[in-house]
């Protein structure tokens, strides 16, 4: 069976980054074809031609967000975020909760205490204490990954 082909240096560069463009095949504009100094792979640079083309050349906001492969909503998402923060705010924040945001210091002083008073207690009963004490359904793992940080500390 061949091996399939190596992935360029830019788009491993791009991937790492985050900015690897998922719909790269969805981008039709012209100056995206030709992969010479546009390309299709760089979301951020497909995000700024698009929202150029509407700013300075005037192209309506459904064809150009359909020739760069994307929603107007995402058009406009991107509008906003270039307003916001300029060429930055066009790259892709990571998305979800950063952080634990359920184990707060004092859902975690709680499990720690909860610990230190019973070590034989595993993570799935933890789990339960807090979901119990505060109606905050905390994931086991989530309270494993806690306990080892603090250790860690230590």
């Amino acid at each position: 069976m061949p091996k399939p082909p190596a992935e360029s240096p830019k788009r491993q560069a791009l991937r790492q980054r985050g900015t690897l463009n998922p719909r790269a095949q969805a981008v039709t504009d012209p100056l995206f074809q030709h992969r010479d100094f546009f390309d299709p792979d760089d979301l951020v640079q497909v995000k700024y031609e698009m929202l150029r083309r509407v700013d300075t050349e005037r192209a309506a906001v459904t064809d150009a967000a359909q020739a760069f492969g994307v929603s107007r909503a995402t058009f406009y998402q991107a509008r906003a975020d270039f307003q916001d923060a300029g060429l930055p705010g066009l790259v892709p924040e990571k998305r979800g909760p950063h952080g634990a945001h359920k184990l707060t210091p004092t859902v975690l002083d709680f499990v720690l205490h909860q610990r230190a008073a019973d070590p034989a207690l595993t993570a799935e009963a933890l789990a339960a204490r807090i979901q119990s004490r505060w109606g905050v359904p905390v994931h086991p793992r989530s309270i494993a990954r806690a306990l080892r940080h603090h250790q860690k500390k230590r």
